[in-house]
Protein backbone atom coordinates (compact mmCIF):
# COMPACT_ATOMS: atom_id res chain seq x y z
CA UNK A 1 0.00 0.00 0.00
CA UNK A 2 2.90 2.36 0.77
CA UNK A 3 4.52 1.70 -2.61
CA UNK A 4 1.29 2.14 -4.55
CA UNK A 5 0.43 5.33 -2.63
CA UNK A 6 3.87 6.82 -3.28
CA UNK A 7 3.67 5.95 -6.98
CA UNK A 8 0.21 7.52 -7.19
CA UNK A 9 1.31 10.78 -5.57
CA UNK A 10 4.54 11.11 -7.61
CA UNK A 11 3.08 10.25 -11.01
CA UNK A 12 0.02 12.47 -10.59
CA UNK A 13 2.12 15.36 -9.28
CA UNK A 14 4.38 15.07 -12.35
CA UNK A 15 1.36 14.75 -14.64
CA UNK A 16 -0.14 18.03 -13.44
CA UNK A 17 3.27 19.76 -13.27
CA UNK A 18 4.17 18.94 -16.87
CA UNK A 19 0.69 19.82 -18.08
CA UNK A 20 1.12 23.25 -16.48
CA UNK A 21 4.80 23.82 -17.40
CA UNK A 22 4.45 22.83 -21.03
CA UNK A 23 1.04 24.25 -21.74
CA UNK A 24 0.54 26.10 -25.00
CA UNK A 25 2.12 29.55 -25.20
CA UNK A 26 2.22 31.88 -28.17
CA UNK A 27 5.50 31.60 -30.08
CA UNK A 28 6.79 28.63 -28.09
CA UNK A 29 7.93 25.61 -30.07
CA UNK A 30 8.11 22.08 -28.69
CA UNK A 31 11.32 20.06 -28.82
CA UNK A 32 10.89 16.78 -30.67
CA UNK A 33 12.94 13.72 -29.70
CA UNK A 34 12.90 11.03 -32.39
CA UNK A 35 14.50 8.70 -29.82
CA UNK A 36 16.03 8.84 -26.36
CA UNK A 37 17.47 5.55 -25.20
CA UNK A 38 18.41 6.87 -21.78
CA UNK A 39 14.84 8.03 -21.07
CA UNK A 40 13.38 4.78 -22.35
CA UNK A 41 15.79 2.80 -20.15
CA UNK A 42 14.79 4.82 -17.08
CA UNK A 43 11.04 4.43 -17.56
CA UNK A 44 11.47 0.71 -18.25
CA UNK A 45 13.90 -0.27 -15.49
CA UNK A 46 12.31 1.62 -12.59
CA UNK A 47 8.78 0.17 -13.06
CA UNK A 48 10.32 -3.27 -13.69
CA UNK A 49 12.20 -3.14 -10.36
CA UNK A 50 9.13 -1.91 -8.47
CA UNK A 51 6.93 -4.61 -10.03
CA UNK A 52 9.52 -7.29 -9.24
CA UNK A 53 9.51 -6.20 -5.58
CA UNK A 54 5.71 -6.24 -5.48
CA UNK A 55 5.57 -9.69 -7.06
CA UNK A 56 8.19 -11.05 -4.66
CA UNK A 57 6.56 -9.65 -1.52
CA UNK A 58 3.15 -10.76 -2.80
CA UNK A 59 4.49 -14.27 -3.36
CA UNK A 60 5.86 -14.35 0.21
CA UNK A 61 2.46 -13.29 1.60
CA UNK A 62 0.69 -15.90 -0.54
CA UNK A 63 3.15 -18.58 0.59
CA UNK A 64 2.44 -17.77 4.24
CA UNK A 65 -1.33 -17.73 3.69
CA UNK A 66 -1.35 -21.01 1.80
CA UNK A 67 1.11 -22.82 4.06
CA UNK A 68 -0.01 -25.96 5.86
CA UNK A 69 -2.23 -25.22 8.84
CA UNK A 70 -0.74 -25.95 12.30
CA UNK A 71 -1.18 -29.50 13.52
CA UNK A 72 -3.50 -28.37 16.34
CA UNK A 73 -5.90 -26.51 14.02
CA UNK A 74 -9.63 -26.83 14.49
CA UNK A 75 -11.04 -28.21 11.24
CA UNK A 76 -14.31 -27.29 9.54
CA UNK A 77 -15.76 -27.62 6.08
CA UNK A 78 -17.83 -24.94 4.38
CA UNK A 79 -19.78 -25.89 1.27
CA UNK A 80 -21.49 -23.43 -1.04
CA UNK A 81 -24.66 -24.22 -2.94
CA UNK A 82 -27.37 -22.14 -4.53
CA UNK A 83 -28.16 -20.26 -2.36
CA UNK A 84 -26.70 -20.87 1.09
CA UNK A 85 -23.64 -22.11 2.95
CA UNK A 86 -23.54 -25.48 4.71
CA UNK A 87 -21.11 -25.92 7.60
CA UNK A 88 -19.74 -29.39 8.35
CA UNK A 89 -18.51 -29.73 11.96
CA UNK A 90 -16.15 -32.49 13.10
CA UNK A 91 -18.29 -33.24 16.17
CA UNK A 92 -17.53 -33.24 19.88
CA UNK A 93 -15.54 -36.47 20.15
CA UNK A 94 -12.72 -35.79 17.70
CA UNK A 95 -11.38 -33.15 15.37
CA UNK A 96 -11.86 -35.25 12.25
CA UNK A 97 -14.24 -34.55 9.41
CA UNK A 98 -15.88 -37.68 8.11
CA UNK A 99 -15.84 -38.69 4.46
CA UNK A 100 -18.52 -37.66 1.99
CA UNK A 101 -19.86 -38.95 -1.29
CA UNK A 102 -21.99 -36.85 -3.61
CA UNK A 103 -24.03 -39.97 -4.47
CA UNK A 104 -25.32 -40.01 -0.87
CA UNK A 105 -26.80 -36.49 -0.99
CA UNK A 106 -30.49 -36.32 -0.10
CA UNK A 107 -32.86 -33.85 1.58
CA UNK A 108 -31.57 -34.63 5.08
CA UNK A 109 -27.94 -35.30 4.20
CA UNK A 110 -27.09 -32.28 2.06
CA UNK A 111 -23.36 -32.95 2.09
CA UNK A 112 -23.58 -36.65 1.36
CA UNK A 113 -21.84 -37.65 4.61
CA UNK A 114 -20.64 -41.23 4.31
CA UNK A 115 -21.50 -43.30 7.38
CA UNK A 116 -19.20 -46.11 6.35
CA UNK A 117 -16.48 -43.85 7.82
CA UNK A 118 -16.37 -43.93 11.64
CA UNK A 119 -15.19 -40.29 11.76
CA UNK A 120 -18.62 -39.26 10.45
CA UNK A 121 -20.61 -40.69 13.37
CA UNK A 122 -20.34 -37.55 15.56
CA UNK A 123 -20.41 -35.00 12.72
CA UNK A 124 -23.20 -32.45 12.45
CA UNK A 125 -24.08 -29.64 10.05
CA UNK A 126 -25.52 -26.13 10.15
CA UNK A 127 -26.85 -23.68 7.56
CA UNK A 128 -27.22 -20.67 9.87
CA UNK A 129 -23.88 -20.04 11.59
CA UNK A 130 -20.31 -21.15 12.11
CA UNK A 131 -19.05 -21.31 15.70
CA UNK A 132 -15.29 -21.23 16.30
CA UNK A 133 -13.07 -20.80 19.39
CA UNK A 134 -10.98 -17.66 19.80
CA UNK A 135 -7.16 -17.71 19.51
CA UNK A 136 -7.13 -21.14 17.87
CA UNK A 137 -5.90 -21.89 14.34
CA UNK A 138 -8.97 -22.53 12.19
CA UNK A 139 -8.67 -24.59 9.00
CA UNK A 140 -11.54 -24.10 6.56
CA UNK A 141 -11.92 -26.76 3.92
CA UNK A 142 -13.87 -25.20 1.08
CA UNK A 143 -15.87 -26.72 -1.75
CA UNK A 144 -18.93 -26.02 -3.90
CA UNK A 145 -21.86 -28.29 -4.69
CA UNK A 146 -23.02 -26.68 -7.92
CA UNK A 147 -21.51 -23.45 -9.29
CA UNK A 148 -18.63 -21.16 -8.41
CA UNK A 149 -18.94 -19.39 -5.03
CA UNK A 150 -16.44 -17.44 -2.92
CA UNK A 151 -15.96 -17.50 0.86
CA UNK A 152 -15.42 -14.00 2.28
CA UNK A 153 -14.86 -13.25 5.98
CA UNK A 154 -13.87 -9.57 5.87
CA UNK A 155 -12.83 -9.12 9.50
CA UNK A 156 -10.52 -12.15 9.29
CA UNK A 157 -9.05 -11.14 5.91
CA UNK A 158 -10.23 -14.44 4.46
CA UNK A 159 -11.26 -14.73 0.83
CA UNK A 160 -11.10 -17.95 -1.17
CA UNK A 161 -13.12 -19.30 -4.08
CA UNK A 162 -15.30 -22.37 -3.65
CA UNK A 163 -14.85 -24.25 -6.92
CA UNK A 164 -16.93 -27.27 -8.03
CA UNK A 165 -14.72 -30.33 -8.25
CA UNK A 166 -11.63 -28.56 -6.86
CA UNK A 167 -11.49 -28.31 -3.05
CA UNK A 168 -9.65 -25.28 -1.66
CA UNK A 169 -8.67 -24.30 1.87
CA UNK A 170 -7.73 -21.35 4.08
CA UNK A 171 -6.54 -21.12 7.67
CA UNK A 172 -6.66 -18.17 10.05
CA UNK A 173 -6.80 -17.21 13.72
CA UNK A 174 -9.59 -15.07 15.21
CA UNK A 175 -8.09 -13.03 18.06
CA UNK A 176 -11.27 -11.36 19.34
CA UNK A 177 -14.56 -12.95 20.32
CA UNK A 178 -17.83 -11.57 19.01
CA UNK A 179 -18.58 -10.06 22.45
CA UNK A 180 -15.15 -8.39 22.60
CA UNK A 181 -15.74 -6.81 19.19
CA UNK A 182 -19.17 -5.58 20.30
CA UNK A 183 -17.64 -3.88 23.32
CA UNK A 184 -14.72 -2.52 21.30
CA UNK A 185 -17.05 -1.00 18.68
CA UNK A 186 -19.70 -0.07 21.26
CA UNK A 187 -22.22 -1.84 19.05
CA UNK A 188 -24.15 -4.69 20.62
CA UNK A 189 -25.65 -5.61 17.24
CA UNK A 190 -22.26 -6.34 15.68
CA UNK A 191 -21.63 -9.83 14.31
CA UNK A 192 -18.96 -11.36 12.13
CA UNK A 193 -20.33 -12.71 8.87
CA UNK A 194 -19.42 -15.03 6.04
CA UNK A 195 -20.62 -13.84 2.64
CA UNK A 196 -20.34 -14.98 -0.96
CA UNK A 197 -18.45 -12.60 -3.26
CA UNK A 198 -18.97 -14.50 -6.49
CA UNK A 199 -22.23 -13.77 -8.29
CA UNK A 200 -23.75 -17.26 -8.38
CA UNK A 201 -27.32 -16.68 -9.50
CA UNK A 202 -30.50 -14.85 -8.60
CA UNK A 203 -30.32 -15.74 -4.89
CA UNK A 204 -26.67 -14.68 -4.51
CA UNK A 205 -27.67 -11.91 -2.07
CA UNK A 206 -28.92 -14.47 0.47
CA UNK A 207 -25.60 -16.33 0.82
CA UNK A 208 -24.67 -14.91 4.22
CA UNK A 209 -24.30 -16.65 7.57
CA UNK A 210 -23.09 -15.53 10.97
CA UNK A 211 -19.63 -16.33 12.32
CA UNK A 212 -19.69 -16.70 16.11
CA UNK A 213 -16.28 -16.42 17.81
CA UNK A 214 -16.39 -17.64 21.42
CA UNK A 215 -14.09 -18.46 24.30
CA UNK A 216 -13.14 -22.12 24.43
CA UNK A 217 -15.50 -23.08 27.27
CA UNK A 218 -18.52 -21.51 25.56
CA UNK A 219 -17.57 -23.14 22.28
CA UNK A 220 -17.21 -26.60 23.85
CA UNK A 221 -20.55 -26.19 25.64
CA UNK A 222 -22.28 -25.24 22.37
CA UNK A 223 -20.76 -28.20 20.50
CA UNK A 224 -21.81 -30.63 23.24
CA UNK A 225 -25.43 -29.45 22.81
CA UNK A 226 -25.53 -30.24 19.08
CA UNK A 227 -26.93 -33.52 17.80
CA UNK A 228 -24.91 -35.54 15.28
CA UNK A 229 -26.64 -36.13 11.97
CA UNK A 230 -26.71 -39.84 12.77
CA UNK A 231 -28.63 -39.14 15.99
CA UNK A 232 -31.13 -36.90 14.23
CA UNK A 233 -31.69 -39.34 11.38
CA UNK A 234 -31.03 -42.85 12.77
CA UNK A 235 -32.24 -44.41 9.52
CA UNK A 236 -28.72 -43.79 8.18
CA UNK A 237 -27.54 -46.59 10.50
CA UNK A 238 -28.39 -49.01 7.69
CA UNK A 239 -25.33 -47.63 5.83
CA UNK A 240 -22.93 -48.47 8.67
CA UNK A 241 -20.72 -51.54 8.10
CA UNK A 242 -21.25 -54.39 10.55
CA UNK A 243 -17.77 -54.03 12.04
CA UNK A 244 -18.51 -50.38 13.01
CA UNK A 245 -22.04 -50.78 14.38
CA UNK A 246 -20.78 -51.15 17.94
CA UNK A 247 -18.85 -47.88 17.70
CA UNK A 248 -21.88 -46.11 16.21
CA UNK A 249 -24.29 -47.35 18.90
CA UNK A 250 -23.56 -44.42 21.26
CA UNK A 251 -24.81 -41.97 18.64
CA UNK A 252 -28.05 -43.80 17.88
CA UNK A 253 -31.23 -43.21 19.90
CA UNK A 254 -31.74 -46.02 22.37
CA UNK A 255 -34.67 -48.41 21.85
CA UNK A 256 -37.65 -47.64 24.04
CA UNK A 257 -38.49 -50.92 25.81
CA UNK A 258 -40.54 -49.04 28.38
CA UNK A 259 -42.96 -47.91 25.69
CA UNK A 260 -43.24 -51.46 24.35
CA UNK A 261 -43.80 -52.80 27.82
CA UNK A 262 -46.46 -50.21 28.49
CA UNK A 263 -48.18 -51.02 25.23
CA UNK A 264 -48.12 -54.74 26.03
CA UNK A 265 -49.49 -54.07 29.52
CA UNK A 266 -52.31 -52.02 28.07
CA UNK A 267 -53.20 -54.83 25.67
CA UNK A 268 -53.09 -57.40 28.44
CA UNK A 269 -55.02 -55.13 30.77
CA UNK A 270 -57.61 -54.47 28.08
CA UNK A 271 -57.97 -58.18 27.46
CA UNK A 272 -58.44 -58.89 31.17
CA UNK A 273 -61.05 -56.17 31.48
CA UNK A 274 -62.92 -57.52 28.46
CA UNK A 275 -62.79 -61.01 29.93
CA UNK A 276 -64.13 -59.75 33.28
CA UNK A 277 -66.92 -57.89 31.62
CA UNK A 278 -67.98 -61.02 29.67
CA UNK A 279 -68.13 -63.05 32.89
Amino acid sequence: MAIVTAAFVITNALLFYFAWKYQYREGKRATYYPENHKLELIWTVIPAVVMALLVFTGWRAWRDIMSEAPADSMMYEIVGKQFNWIIHYPGADDNKLGAFNYKLIDNNNELGLDFSDAATFDDFTSTTELHIPVNKPILLKIRARDVLHSVFIPHMRVKMDAVPGMPTRFWFVADKTTDEMRNLLNNQDFTYEIACTEVCGRGHFSMRIRLIVEDEDSYNKWVSEQKPLLTTFPEYASRIPDNLKGKAAKYLPEAAPAENTTAATMVEGGGAAASASLH
